[in-house]
């Protein structure tokens, strides 16, 4: 939602506002995990406000924010410096250094880098003047978590130079939209095998199946399709399985590896 309403809306001015709002509706129950926080307010408490990752009891420390009562006037030079980027500075360096700003000055007390995320989502919109992109940077940064936490703290803990910081993010984008063409020419290639099969009598156990060696799936059928694994998939029995699977085989769809008995796999024919 929150991404949504930043790159759709990508037009609307940045307020202080909005990202409130934007921060409050990640925890519309006030709690962060089960930590009660203030939602859709700057940070308060005169507690050193560190940076971390990592799971509890095995914290990594990363940076530490600018005291609370200094958020405020933080915010407001970077708001300005905001409004005032747009048409002096490349979007892509505009997206990288906005985002690193932000996180930087941590004004909440959770739920910044996913702020910080949208804020870049934005300026990328705003740069190819579209609400609706094929590529998702918020999502290719949440895929390369540890070397995001990695090199943001390069720069945080450095002399002010965050050229590295810069490059590192558009490299990160580049993958993003490497990503993204890699996935349309999938959803392509299995909306092709799937018109190419449109009259193919098919249950719906195979249907399932062949769906999922077309996505490859989480688990990705390692090692191939088993009669196992199509029952644990389609929660048949074992002979049913078997039918199954003899009958894709026969139409051509699958073909069986060598080896018998149980060890025996299967694979798309495409």
């Amino acid at each position: 939602m929150v991404l949504l309403d930043a790159t759709r809306n990508h037009h609307l001015p940045l307020t202080v506002a909005r990202i409130k709002g934007w921060q409050a509706a990640l925890f519309p129950a006030g709690y962060s995990g089960l930590t009660k926080i203030t939602a859709g307010e700057f940070r308060k408490s005169r507690a050193p406000m560190q940076v971390v990752s990592g799971p509890v009891g095995r914290e990594q420390v990363h940076d530490e924010a600018p005291p609370s009562d200094r958020v405020p006037v933080e915010i407001k030079t970077f708001f300005a410096w905001w409004k005032a980027s747009g048409d002096q500075l490349d979007g892509l360096v505009r997206a990288a250094v906005a985002h690193f700003w932000f996180v930087t000055i941590h004004p909440f007390e959770d739920g910044n880098g996913r702020v910080a995320r949208a804020i870049a989502d934005m300026a990328l919109a705003q740069d190819e003047n579209t609400g609706c992109r094929l590529y998702s940077m918020s999502a290719q940064i949440n895929t390369e978590r540890d070397a995001y936490y990695r090199e943001l703290e390069k720069a945080q803990r450095g002399d002010g130079n965050i050229t590295g910081w810069i490059l590192w993010f558009l490299t990160c984008l580049e993958r993003a939209v490497t990503r993204s063409e890699e996935q349309v020419r999938m959803a392509v290639k299995k909306a092709e095998v799937w018109r190419s099969l449109a009259a193919t009598p098919m249950n719906t156990r195979q249907r399932k199946a062949v769906n999922r060696l077309l996505d490859g799936g989480p688990d990705g059928f390692e090692g191939g399709l088993t009669n196992r694994k199509y029952r644990a998939m389609t929660a048949t029995t074992p002979e049913t399985a078997k039918r199954d699977l003899a009958q894709l085989v026969g139409l051509g769809i699958l073909v069986r590896a060598p080896g018998g008995g149980r060890s025996v796999r299967y694979s798309l024919n495409l």
